[in-house]
């Protein structure tokens, strides 16, 4: 596509882009979180007021830990609820009350131990972190449904995946913001409330973008506020609601949701087992982030300072400069990505890819480790030191925003919201448990650490390339095709290279099966389709509309 194709292309759609950035900086606020408190309890202060600096290093890494991890317990329950509130109340409702929740978690972290003991302090800090992290699992489980059931199809992955440049973005000022308080503020209470003070501006941005935006068109038909959904729809897109393209793609969502509306939250969880593909295709968003979580990303974020200081940058200052670092090079990396990749290579290439690259650096820093156990420098920890950086690009690469992009087109649109709070929910409960067992295996089993990590890459690599299929370049409603047949042999013909093991096999086309579909009448009658479409006057049958519109 040529520049001046992507200049039309971003005035054409530049609604949804504004849409997908106030949608996305909640992912900010994620970010934040999670870029922050590594820096925080890296701080002398920090470890001063509240006594760890006096606890053994067993005693400290378990402190640290919980500390760390309370957010993650709260993330799980708010992604776990956010199903519930999303189905019942709307997605738009839900993600403003996620960030006022986020919101006061994070006042009453500023505030600990104010008029208490630092005992007291502590207990306020883990209630007020797993409040802040209710908040947070809301928005992660809402934001890529939200965005993924709004943004044309043209410009879904690039605007689902802005995610990930959300969470750099808030990685990367976070990691600054810590930096700047260790060099300029002087040890004392300030010097480690500052940058949970200042987490609190992502949130407010987040509440008064999004108090802008329109509800999902999907959710909306699915309550049958068609007239709504219409006008929503056409805002996004930048058309009238009553133009053939804006009605042609209502009814094509319609059609999915016919019989499917208003489903009970239980009765989701049941349908994602009333069949082998959708039991599929619910499972594939879970799978994913599991994964994603076994990458080592959040064992990185959170304790980077820890890591570089046993690559042998001993000094707080030049560990957090390090780490801000960092997040600069994932931040700038995930941007590049997203603008020249996330659509040309698709969704397979970039978790192949970075799944292999992922495992070279983190394999490497462990042998590293293993030979050089010592903190002192010598001509390879350089090599190591870059090899962080590198395995940040590579992070960028694919497993950063690719498996929410993936996991939101592959859920069944009737399921998304339940399928995709599970997915979100099991980011939230590995977080938690790698936050937890990470400083325990960085003081155990040492290099160790990043073998484990560089292992599950590879792994994740390979389940990629066999088993998940293409989905760049689909409407959400023929996505499910690529699940009907030859689901290996379709995979393994859209990985790079994977054509070899097939031989003169290939899957079925998606083409073929909608026809085939539409003939045995898997679909759902066309007389009993134009009774529902036509009590809503939606005009159907062959119309020639924008391909990009379609959803």
């Amino acid at each position: 596509m040529t520049w001046r194709r992507e200049l039309q292309q971003t005035i054409q759609y530049r609604n949804a882009y504004f849409l997908a950035f106030s949608a996305t900086a909640g992912y900010v606020c994620f970010g934040w979180d999670i870029g922050l408190i590594g820096g925080v309890l890296s701080l002398p202060s920090f470890q001063d007021y509240f006594g760890l600096d006096k606890e053994s290093a067993s005693a400290r890494a378990s402190l640290s830990g919980n500390i760390v991890s309370v957010l993650q317990a709260g993330g799980f329950v708010g992604a776990i609820a956010a199903s519930w509130l999303a189905s019942r109340y709307g997605r738009k409702p839900s993600l403003l009350a996620s960030a006022v929740i986020f919101l006061i978690g994070s006042a009453i972290q500023s505030i600990v131990g104010l008029g208490s003991t630092p005992s007291t302090g502590l207990k306020l800090l883990y209630f007020s972190r797993f409040l802040g992290g209710v908040g947070v699992g809301l928005m992660s489980a809402l934001v890529p449904t939200y965005v993924s059931e709004c943004a044309p199809r043209v410009i879904r992955g690039r605007c689902t995946g802005s995610i990930e440049v959300a969470v750099g973005l808030g990685n990367m000022l976070s990691f600054w913001v810590n930096y700047g308080v260790a060099l300029h503020i002087p040890p004392g209470q300030m010097q480690w409330r500052t940058p949970i003070i200042v987490q609190m501006l992502p949130g407010i941005t987040f509440f008064v973008f999004m108090l802008f935006q329109p509800e999902s068109p999907r959710w909306l038909i699915e309550r049958g506020r068609y007239t709504d959904a219409a006008n929503a729809l056409g805002y996004i897109v930048r058309k009238d609601p009553q133009d053939d393209a804006v009605q042609l793609t209502l009814s094509e969502i319609r059609e999915e949701f016919v019989g499917k509306r208003k489903l009970p939250i239980a009765t989701q969880f049941k349908k994602m087992g009333e069949s082998r593909i959708i039991a599929l295709r619910c499972l594939i968003p879970s799978i994913a982030t599991f994964f994603q979580q076994w990458t080592g990303t959040n064992a990185v974020n959170y304790y980077t300072p820890i890591i570089f200081a046993n690559l042998g940058i001993s000094s707080t200052d030049a560990s957090l400069f390090a780490t801000g670092i960092y997040g600069v090079v994932k931040f700038v990396v995930t941007c590049l990505v997203l603008a020249f990749v996330i659509e040309s290579w698709g969704r397979k290439r970039t978790l192949i890819y970075g799944g292999i690259a992922q495992a070279i650096t983190m394999i490497w820093i462990g042998g590293y480790s293993a030979v050089h156990p010592q903190s002192t420098v010598v001509p390879t920890t350089y090599v190591s030191i870059v090899a962080v950086y590198l395995y940040g690009v590579a992070f960028g690469i694919g497993w950063g925003f690719t498996p929410l992009v993936l996991g939101s087109e592959v859920a069944p649109g009737h399921l998304r919201s339940a399928v995709m709070s599970i997915a979100v929910g099991v980011t939230w409960l590995f977080t938690y448990v790698i936050a937890q067992i990470t400083p325990i295996m960085l003081a155990h089993i040492t290099y160790g650490t990043y073998l484990v990590f560089g292992v599950a890459s590879v792994i994740m690599a390979i389940w990629v390339y066999v088993c998940v299929p293409e989905t760049t370049g689909y409407p959400l409603e023929d996505v499910r095709y690529l699940f009907e047949k030859d689901i290996i042999v379709r995979s393994l013909q859209d990985a790079p290279g994977g054509r070899i093991f097939l031989g003169k096999r290939r899957a079925i086309s998606v083409e073929e099966l909608k026809r085939d579909a539409t003939d045995v009448g898997v679909e759902p009658a066309p007389s009993d389709l134009s009774d529902e479409l036509v009590k809503e006057a939606v005009p159907r049958g062959p119309q020639i509309v924008d391909d990009a519109l379609v959803i």
